[in-house]
This record gives C-alpha cells, sequence and structure tokens, in this order.
C-alpha cells in the first residue's frame, strides 16, 4: 500500500521517524514488560529465570510486528497482541509471568516517556547545532550595518549580527525550556486500572521504583489509568513555543529576500534548481515557506492535545486515538523545522552592499531620532528637538529630497550644528548603540 503520510516520504529525519515508527515502538513496549518482569524478579513475585527469560525475548529480533499485528487483528487490543506475541516465544512457564498486575496504560505511558526521552534528545541536539550557525553569524556580521524596521517601515540602524545575536538567545531559551520540561514530562507508572496499585499486591509502590528505575525514568506521584495529560500538554506547548520561533526566523528571510529589499537570500542551486513552472527568473524562499507551514501545523495540534487532558473520571479511551497523530507528528515536525531553519541560515546568502543601499535609499530618513539626540546634546529640550525634526522629515518626503538638505535650510536659520556635528549624525555606523557589546556578550555566554 502507498504511503498517505508526508512524513513517510517527505518530511522528518530520518532518526525522528524511526523512533515513532512500528518496529521502534513495539521495542518500547517490550522494554517495559521486561523491566516490570525483572521488577517482579526483585521484590520476590517470580523467579530471576523467568524475567531473564522474558528480558531476553522482549526483543524485535524475537517478537515481530507482524505476528503482533495478526494477533491484534483477532483481539482488537495491542497491549494483549505485545503479550501475546512475546508470552508465545518465551520458554518455560515464563510466559505466564508477562504483564503481571499491569494495565495497558502502565505500557503504554512509560514506552511514550522512552520515546519522549530518545527524540527531545535528537531536538535538543538540532537546537544546539542552529544555536551555534546563529552564533557565527553574529560574529561575522556584528558590524554589518542595515535598516531596522518596525511597522514594516525604516526605523534607524542595526546590525545584522544583532539581529542574529537576539535569535541565538531564543533558541537557547527554548533549550532551557526542554530541559526544565523533560524533568516533568519524563515519568512513567506502575500503578494499575485506577492508580490504586490493587492488582500488584503489598509490593505495588516498590514494584513501580524498580521498574521505572531500570528504564530511567522517575514516577508519575498520583496517577490515574495513565499519567497525567498536563505533562504532555507542557511538551506541546514548549514544541509550539520553537516551531512559532522557527516560523518568525523564516518569515524575517522572507521579507528580507523581497525582491525591493534583496538583503539576504536561501541558497538557490543555480545549475539544476527550479523556482518555478512558468516563471523561469523565480528564485523562492521555498525552504523558509516550508518552515512557515509546518511550524502552523505544529501549533494546531495544542487544541487536540489540550482538549485530551479533560478525561472522564480516572480515564476514558478519547485521547488515545489522538495522541497516536499528536505526539509523533508534533515532535517529528518540531525537529525538522529546526533542522531545516539551520540549513536555512547555515547557507544564507547575506548581502551587505544591498543593506547600505537600502539605507542610501532612505534619504537619511532613519537618521531623523540621531539628528534630535545631537540637538538635545547641545542644549535644546527634548520636545523642541523632536517637533523640530519631526517638520524636517515631514518636509523631506513632501519635497522628495533627503533630510540632510532640509535640516541644512533650517540649520542656516537657526545656526545650531556644524557641518561635521551634521555629518557625523547622519552617518548610520555613528547610531549603531551598544550593538558590538551587546553581540559580543552573546557570543561570550553561548559561543
Amino acid at each position: 500500500m502507498d504511503p498517505v503520510c508526508p512524513l513517510d516520504y517527505r518530511y522528518g529525519r530520518k532518526e525522528l521517524r524511526e523512533i515513532f515508527g512500528e518496529t521502534q515502538r513495539l521495542q518500547f513496549l517490550l522494554d517495559v514488560e521486561a523491566a516490570l518482569a525483572r521488577a517482579h524478579a526483585k521484590v520476590g513475585n517470580i523467579s530471576k529465570n523467568a524475567a531473564d527469560e522474558i528480558t531476553r525475548k522482549a526483543s524485535i529480533k524475537h517478537v515481530k510486528v507482524e505476528r503482533v499485528k495478526k494477533i491484534e487483528a483477532e483481539t482488537r487490543h495491542d497491549i494483549m497482541a505485545v503479550t501475546r506475541a512475546l508470552a508465545e516465544v518465551c520458554n518455560g512457564d515464563a510466559g505466564k509471568y508477562i504483564h503481571l498486575g499491569a494495565t495497558s496504560y502502565d505500557i503504554v505511558d512509560t514506552a511514550n516517556a522512552l520515546q519522549f526521552a530518545k527524540s527531545t534528545t535528537y531536538l535538543q541536539k538540532g537546537l544546539k547545532e542552529l544555536r551555534k550557525t546563529l552564533i557565527n553569524l553574529a560574529k561575522q556580521h556584528k558590524k554589518t550595518v542595515m535598516l531596522g524596521r518596525t511597522h514594516g517601515q525604516h526605523s534607524i540602524p542595526i546590525t545584522f549580527g544583532l539581529k542574529m545575536a537576539g535569535y541565538a538567545m531564543e533558541v537557547d531559551r527554548h533549550l532551557e525550556r526542554i530541559h526544565e520540561c523533560k524533568s516533568r514530562l519524563l515519568v512513567g507508572k506502575l500503578s494499575g486500572a485506577v492508580g490504586t496499585g490493587a492488582a500488584l499486591g503489598k509490593h505495588a509502590l516498590k514494584l513501580q521504583e524498580e521498574m521505572l528505575k531500570g528504564l530511567g525514568l522517575g514516577v508519575e506521584d498520583v496517577s490515574t489509568q495513565i499519567v497525567c495529560r498536563d505533562r504532555y500538554n507542557e511538551l506541546l506547548g514548549v514544541l509550539c513555543n520553537i516551531a512559532t520561533s522557527m516560523e518568525k526566523f523564516a518569515t524575517e528571510i522572507r521579507n528580507l529576500q523581497r525582491d525591493e529589499i534583496g538583503e539576504v537570500a536561501e541558497a538557490f542551486e543555480s545549475k539544476k534548481q527550479v523556482g518555478s513552472s512558468t516563471m523561469p527568473h523565480k528564485r523562492n524562499p521555498i525552504i523558509c515557506e516550508q518552515i512557515c507551514g509546518l511550524a502552523r501545523l505544529v501549533r494546531g495540534f495544542a487544541i487536540p492535545a489540550y482538549e485530551n487532558a479533560v478525561q472522564w473520571h480516572e480515564r476514558d479511551l478519547c485521547n488515545s486515538a489522538g495522541e497516536r497523530f499528536i505526539l509523533p507528528h508534533s515532535i517529528i515536525l518540531t525537529d525538522w523545522v529546526v533542522y531545516q531553519t539551520n540549513n536555512v541560515f547555515k547557507n544564507l546568502k547575506v548581502f551587505p552592499d544591498r543593506m547600505k543601499k537600502n539605507i542610501e535609499i532612505s534619504k537619511g530618513l532613519p537618521m531623523a531620532e540621531s539628528m534630535m539626540t545631537t540637538l538635545i546634546g547641545k542644549g535644546m529640550g527634548r520636545g523642541e528637538a523632536h517637533e523640530l525634526m519631526r517638520k524636517t522629515a515631514l518636509k523631506a518626503v513632501q519635497q522628495n529630497k533627503s533630510l540632510k538638505e532640509i535640516f541644512l535650510i533650517e540649520n542656516k536659520k537657526l545656526k545650531l550644528l556644524t557641518g561635521k556635528e551634521i555629518d557625523d549624525a547622519l552617518n548610520p555606523e555613528n547610531y549603531l548603540g551598544v550593538s558590538e557589546k551587546i553581540v559580543n556578550r552573546v557570543i561570550k555566554k553561548l559561543g
């Protein structure tokens, strides 16, 4: 059967797709069943030999996805299919001790935590690589002057390095968020059908502790039939936040790549890459556009995830089907947009000359604040200086002249500044504030 989901043939890193694929998912479930058996042996409920046999056979080398699927088609229960398939390959009487005292979601949610642990480690690595790329751009362009823009309009000068330093710090905060989130996310449970551990006997708490310790996971403090979904919602919140930053960065590149701006551009393979099926001249920011589209999809998973946290009493089944989509798709796609964002910035084309030209095109208007600040420094009141430069700027626009041309007329009448003072105030490189210090501080902290 041909694949339907684009994750199967278009998006996502192979490593992440494998973590959430059928084969690896089965292995995670088997790992939990094996850990459960070892915990039972440790407290004396079953023999060590039985636990060892279950552990040896709890592997996709012995338990095949095809066999599990065949059993599930008959039983219509996924975890029972896994336990039966595992029991079939165990020697002696070990098979009868599989899944002892557990409910299905003791296994499912604990396996989820194992998937979270592995997948978020890859995501963290991708974010670190992106952070490094952005720091390198900040270093390289800490003196590359460009126009700052607010409301889509020219404001005052900044440096491209400052912009990249801000992005690097944003990525760094996401790394902190994942780290903090994992302390609450990586927990499993072994507490039975409603969280009491009744079927596990007098050693219920010890069993849970041993099973989860063996898997490197924390323990859900008070569970129902499932791990509390506020934990999953926190993960989704972090993923949505990360995806939003990637869209923000990609949107900036898309805007700066506009023909009328042209200050940066996605890399384009001129020998073979095609921009349009009808317009031969097109060089589209297709990776950035893909990032934006997929980031919106990640955020879309937040609503059903939050809805799933509203369970009837100790648990209903409404979350199950949705989470089969939400968990793998949101993590794989977030990792993918981080990976693609790194590709964009690692190969980004930066055009300092065009940045300089755009400043010149503005006819000095972005330096009105600089002129105002200079006038204040010469003793003029702030309000008076602002009004003078406001009127000067408006006249420059109305007469299609530069800010300097109009100010020179005013200055001739008022005798406010010397020629050198005017030129210094109109030089964008003189009005960058502490931009370089800010960039250097980021480089020191992250580099």
